[in-house]
């Protein structure tokens, strides 16, 4: 069986072993080391990674007792050196030992058990049984978590029996009964956990509670810890100073200043919608002028597709025509009329379109399609304009 160093020599980053087993499978390489470091994949912690005689590793996993080691090609030798990512362990014992000690805290300030951890690559979370968490509950639950790691309380672990396990007063029951190892916080929670964490919650460096959220009837708390936290505050603020410089203000006046960035934003936007109202006006009058019998058909260069739909709807429901409209800014067409004409929009399009390479639909009022050139477009848009005004 592996003897696992990751337990006794948590700080660990070099050491030489020898392989003890090694195969190939499905074109992946795997070894089992007579000694390692290497924590595997479980408990909501991801896997370390390092070097095998300078072979990277990719992944480790236990099995049946054992752990393997997945790595890029196999070692020549049996005697092996050893090197550990020390940057990802160590970022992995800040959150892992962050969230006993911030669901520690949950429990106590907010009654609400941890029930599920998960470490990704950007943030942590952890799942508490409660179904909600005011703004004013989660600035407590992070003021006390970073008071108890300025205490600086020791963090230990060590293996007990299940008859031992009687007199320790766990947060929850573990499910295994032998092998059982305890990560004791000092005067703060004894947890049946087999993850690698720092000794003294100093080294946590601190927790930033980011946010949380509703999840399967419970509680999800995003946060970050050590490391992760500073690189989240540093990128916030380069993001305010961008803002800062840009708003010429501030960071404490940014939030003023954005909002009567909005104000007047909205106010141009108002302005804008009014002068395409009244350009919409007097575009009607012109196209008006150049209607074909029942027909008003045009084709717009530079109008979007959206444009053209509003001003579609404007022309059916003031005017009684057949309206076919185009753009070749997106390559897009739509025919409508307010109901008065025979003409049923989506079906003459499912009749037509595949000669043209279009595709769209709709109803017997309005369809719209779009082509793959502006050459199919204007093919289909003409044949439609003289079909509909030869009547």
């Amino acid at each position: 069986m592996t003897t696992k160093l990751y337990y006794t020599a948590p700080n660990l980053t070099e050491w030489d072993t020898h392989i003890t087993q090694s195969m190939k499978k499905d074109g992946r390489y795997f070894v089992m080391l007579e000694k390692t470091a290497f924590y595997p994949h479980g408990g909501g912690q991801p896997c370390d990674t390092g070097t095998i005689q300078g072979i990277r590793v990719v992944d480790v996993f236990p099995e049946e007792g054992d752990i393997w080691h997945e790595v890029e090609r196999l070692p020549e030798d049996v005697k092996v050196a050893c090197q550990l990512d020390w940057e990802r362990r160590f970022d992995h014992m800040q959150q892992h030992s962050g969230q006993h000690l911030l669901s520690a805290v949950c429990l106590e300030l907010l009654g609400a058990r941890t029930e599920s951890f998960h470490l990704g690559q950007e943030y942590a979370t952890i799942d508490v049984n409660c179904v909600d968490v005011t703004p004013e509950q989660l600035s407590a639950i992070e003021q006390e978590v970073n008071r108890q790691i300025y205490s600086n309380r020791t963090i230990k672990s060590y293996f007990v029996t299940h008859e031992q396990l009687q007199d320790i007063p766990l947060v929850k029951t573990p499910k295994v009964t032998e092998n059982i190892r305890i990560v004791e916080i000092e005067g703060i929670e004894y947890n049946a956990c087999g993850g690698t964490h720092v000794a003294q919650t100093g080294e946590i460096g601190i927790i930033k509670c980011l946010k949380w959220e509703k999840q399967k009837g419970m509680a999800r708390i995003h946060f970050k810890c050590g490391a992760r936290a500073l690189q989240d505050f540093n990128e916030s603020v380069r993001i305010l100073d961008v803002l800062s410089t840009r708003f010429n203000t501030g960071r404490k006046d940014i939030l003023t200043r954005f909002e009567k960035w909005e104000q007047e934003h909205k106010q141009l936007k108002e302005q804008v919608e009014l002068l395409q109202e009244e350009n919409a006006s007097y575009q009607i009058k012109e196209l008006l002028s150049a209607v074909q019998g029942h027909v008003l058909a045009h084709v717009f260069e530079q109008k979007s597709f959206q444009e053209m739909q509003q001003l579609a709807a404007k022309l059916t429901a003031e005017h009684d025509l057949l309206v076919l409209l185009a753009t070749t800014a997106d390559n897009k067409i739509i025919l409508a009329h307010s109901g008065t004409q025979t003409v049923a929009c989506g079906a003459f399009f499912k009749e037509n379109l595949g000669a043209f390479q279009g595709k769209g639909g709709g109803s017997n009022q309005s369809a719209q399609a779009a082509f793959p050139s502006r050459e199919d477009l204007l093919s289909f848009f003409e044949t439609a304009r003289r079909q509909f005004v030869q009547g």
